[in-house]
């Protein structure tokens, strides 16, 4: 009886990880839908770029910022080098007075890195964007349009890989599932996370940044802090390549991980549904029970083995269980498109349980090494927009870096409040 009771508990908690939980959003949505009010303005903003050691890419995605539509008047740009040791410095001086330069005086991690620009910004919206991808030149305009609306803090992306020729790839079931998850939790309340390669947010919210955490979830907890919501921006969208190499992609969802269960764990106070309500009940759904779905499954089939002599039932569950594994296997193994979705499960689940296995070793991961995707940005499609796609510095700022060089000329601030 144990071993049925940890079986089905085990199953139970897999099915409200990836099906309960939206499930209970299309549910609450129906009772409170809180669409984003959305309005053309134009605030100041600062685009922050962390960078480090990025010669080969740097100028080009200098260049895809200084190429967005958005009023050059109220868009300053700033690299935030986190002690670059080649020649990103030199590159991004090289843009003259169009381009601000923060340097690290030491590398201390990409955290720490962005917050120095974010003191040495005067945008009321910050945007943050990696070196690795492109947007379209609509996208700055896109995303600030959500700051219309009071209630938001930040806002998140869409991530869509890229081909060769610079048109999007086709994405898998997972990637459209995570997506529409966040659609949903946008109308019914808050997102839970932001896309870390280009995300953007109020520049109140980014003040109390931790150094060694990660700033697109710490970001969205500051935001709950004081009262305001994340939101998922389909219009808003980072075009990058994937990382070739498969075990360099796991390691980075390890690392990943890893820093989401230290950001969490120094968070958990807003678990507490008393106190946080609604959001507390997201984070748990989507986090916690995410993150705990490789032990679940490890427990489904051990009791399921356990279970076998209980009823002929638990024979044909544990072949089932088996099936899946061996689907999963083959798709490594092959690369089948067929068996993609129980390999890509697994897989996800095992880099979960490894990210795990190294927090409770007291890995702590402050630092970031560039993914190395490729070597250039991927290069849009001419015609490529987002809605085709989808229908002066103080002495104080200067604390802590070394501080460079020129930025765009002083200008008013924007034509809106935010």
């Amino acid at each position: 009886m144990t071993a049925e009771v940890a079986l089905w508990i085990s199953v139970a908690l897999v099915i409200y990880a990836y099906a309960g939980y939206p499930c209970a959003l299309v549910a609450l949505i129906l009772l409170r839908d809180r669409p984003v009010k959305k309005a053309r303005i134009t605030p100041r903003v600062s685009f922050i770029i962390a960078a480090h050691n990025e010669e080969q890419r740097i100028a080009e995605k200098i260049e895809n910022t200084l190429a967005q539509d958005y009023p050059a008047g109220y868009l300053e740009i700033i690299v935030a080098s986190d002690c670059s040791a080649d020649r990103t410095d030199d590159i991004v001086r090289s843009f003259g007075r169009r381009v601000w330069l923060v340097r690290a005086r030491e590398r201390r991690g990409k955290e720490a890195a962005q917050q120095l620009a974010v003191r040495a910004a005067v945008g009321k919206v910050l945007v943050f964007s990696d070196c690795a991808t492109a947007l379209a030149p609509d996208a700055v305009s896109n995303i600030v349009q959500n700051f219309a609306d009071p209630t938001v803090g930040c806002v998140s992306s869409v991530d869509r890989l890229v081909n060769a020729d610079g048109h999007t790839s086709g994405e898998g079931a997972y990637v459209r599932y995570e997506m529409w998850l966040r659609e949903l939790e946008t109308r019914a309340n808050t997102l839970v996370g932001l896309s870390g390669s280009f995300f953007a947010a109020r520049q109140d919210v980014c003040r109390r940044w931790s150094a060694d955490r990660q700033s697109d979830f710490s970001t969205l907890l500051n935001a709950v802090d004081m009262g305001l919501r994340g939101v998922l921006d389909v219009n808003s969208t980072g075009y990058y390549r994937n990382i070739a190499d498969d075990r360099r992609e796991f390691q980075r969802k390890v690392r990943t991980v890893v820093r989401g269960i230290a950001v969490l764990h120094s968070n958990a106070a807003k678990l507490n549904p008393f106190r946080y309500g609604l959001f507390a009940w997201q984070l748990f759904s989507h986090k916690v029970c995410r993150w705990l779905v490789p032990f679940a499954m490890i427990a489904a089939l051990i009791s399921n083995a356990f279970a076998i002599a209980e009823s002929p039932v638990y024979g044909v569950t544990f072949l089932m269980q088996c099936a899946f594994y061996a689907a999963a296997l083959g798709g490594l193994w092959t690369g089948a498109h067929a068996l993609r979705i129980p390999m890509f499960f697994v897989v996800a689940n095992l880099g979960v349980l490894t990210a795990w296995l190294r927090y409770a070793k007291g890995e702590r991961i402050a630092s970031w090494s560039p993914s190395q995707r490729v070597t250039a940005l991927p290069q849009l499609a001419p015609t490529l927009r987002l809605a085709d796609l989808n229908r002066g510095l103080s002495a104080d700022a200067l604390a802590g870096a070394d501080v460079v060089v020129r930025a765009a000329a002083e200008t008013a601030g924007g034509s809106a409040q935010v």
